[in-house]
């Protein structure tokens, strides 16, 4: 009988498993996490995983002991190699698999690896992960033989995402895929939809050499911005490291940040669906919520990670939600996981059927005055005591909403500010957002008086 493994607490995250391969991570440990998840699955009367991996140079030999010990469970799997994270949910989909598992870094360096998981079509987190790692460390493992078959799926995946092009204008499209496990669907894509593309670090490449695969951080939008002018192009797309999250510019090189994404893409469900929810999480701007009650839906603001936002949506049955992080869910016309690709096929057939260009809606939309998403440094333990501390005081202040959905969202008469205890880090995260220059400055300094009083001390605007 095979025994156990501790596995460094630091993998089991809030979202998924994730560590640094040769540290934190090993073949040992995914065949352990294999065992362990393997045997929840059995226990829960599931039997069938899809498996998949990124591009990433440890992916091979981590998903190869991830499925000796899947097997070894007893579970029956569909390999379906090389690919992004929604190929993966697509194939999971398609095969009625009872489980997918991801191995992937997502846009994490090239030292860093993990697995993405979910359970009958539901996000696989929190304690989830955390008994996962209670049953890996007691050895408490069912036995079995599972059977391996590999699957080609990616060409019908990108079929699927063809299929829902619309529109008959030619469009010129710049794309950067990043070196990530998307590369070559991107390449198979853009043979079956009109227009001209312009394709830059297409080639999957685990050691990223043209840039780090975030297209939220604009320093790794520069080449597309290049690309873009260039070759005179209506928009630039940008995919991250495992093609679950998207990065846009428009045609002068203006950077689309996640709520706005989420505006360009809600016209379009909502003229079908009008008065649905949709979602975003709670780092937002303002003009999504104003946007989304103009286009005629309900904005939702609900909590940060792609595992509560999909739960979320599939509570309220929401045809469409996102994140700041740019993960964008469709189940309007789609499945409703996370695909840079799909949201990437639907910006192209707004653009590509109607009369307005990027750079038109993005000169539409409301403008605010508001600070990026600060990150700084602030123990495990005590970033979720300040946060409560916060909360407490601002229940005695008035003249204050404050939402605590997620950390806590102030709203003053100047705008609001978020302070939120980081998930997957051991840090503290703000941001401010206001119309005026000086309502910001107002909020920034009610923000860091409100940090002082919990004893944190930081210049972090």
């Amino acid at each position: 009988m095979e025994s156990g493994r501790r596995l460094d607490p630091t993998v089991l995250r809030e979202y998924d498993i994730r560590g640094i391969v040769g540290d934190t991570l090993s073949p040992d440990d995914t065949h352990i996490i294999g065992r362990a998840f393997g045997t929840i699955l059995r226990n829960k009367g599931g039997h069938t995983a899809a498996v998949g991996f990124d591009g990433r140079l440890s992916s091979p030999a981590l998903e190869a002991a991830l499925v000796d010990g899947l097997m070894a469970s007893g579970v029956d799997l569909w390999r379906v190699g090389l690919g992004p994270s929604p190929m993966l949910y697509y194939a999971a989909h398609a095969l009625k698999a009872d489980a997918s598992l991801m191995v992937t870094g997502s846009h994490n360096p090239p030292d860093f690896n993990g697995i993405k998981i979910t359970l009958f079509g539901k996000a696989f987190f929190a304690k989830d992960i955390q008994d996962l790692g209670t049953i890996a460390a007691s050895g408490s493992f069912v036995d079995g033989t599972g059977s391996s078959v590999t699957y080609a799926i990616q060409e019908a995946y990108v079929e699927r995402l063809a299929a829902d092009f619309r529109g008959k204008k030619e469009l010129r499209v710049a794309w950067d895929p990043g070196n990530g496990a998307a590369g070559d669907v991107v390449v198979q894509l853009v043979e079956k939809i009109p227009g001209t593309h312009f394709l830059i670090n297409e080639k999957i490449d685990g050691a990223f050499p043209a840039h780090h695969p975030d297209p939220t951080i604009e320093k790794n939008l520069a080449q597309l911005k290049e690309l873009v002018a260039k070759n005179q192009c209506d928009i630039g797309i940008a995919i991250d490291g495992d093609g679950d999250r998207i990065g846009m510019v428009d045609e002068h090189g203006r950077v689309l940040w996640g709520d706005q994404q989420m505006v360009v893409l809600a016209e379009d469900v909502l003229a079908e669906h009008p008065g649905a929810p949709i979602i975003m999480d709670i780092k937002a701007s303002q003009v999504f919520s104003e946007e989304i009650v103009r286009l005629g839906g309900i904005p939702v603001l609900w909590k940060t990670g792609h595992s509560h936002i999909k739960t979320k949506m599939a509570e309220m049955k929401a045809p469409l939600a996102g994140e700041m992080s740019a993960h964008i869910f469709f189940k309007h016309r789609y499945y409703g996981y996370d695909d840079a690709q799909y949201a990437a096929i639907r910006t192209l057939s707004i653009l590509a059927s109607g009369d307005r260009s990027l750079a038109d809606i993005y000169d539409a939309l409301p403008t605010y005055k508001n600070t990026p998403e600060v990150r700084f440094d602030c123990d495990d333990v005590r970033k979720f005591e300040v946060v409560e501390e916060i909360k407490g005081r601002l229940a005695r202040l008035s003249g204050v909403t404050v939402n605590t959905i997620d950390g806590v969202r102030v709203t003053t008469e100047n705008g609001w500010w978020l302070l939120r205890a980081s998930n997957t880090q051991a840090m503290l995260t703000a941001r401010c957002e206001s119309s005026t220059d000086t309502g910001l400055d107002l909020l920034k300094i009610q923000l860091v008086e409100q940090l002082r009083l919990s004893g944190v001390t930081t210049s972090i605007f």
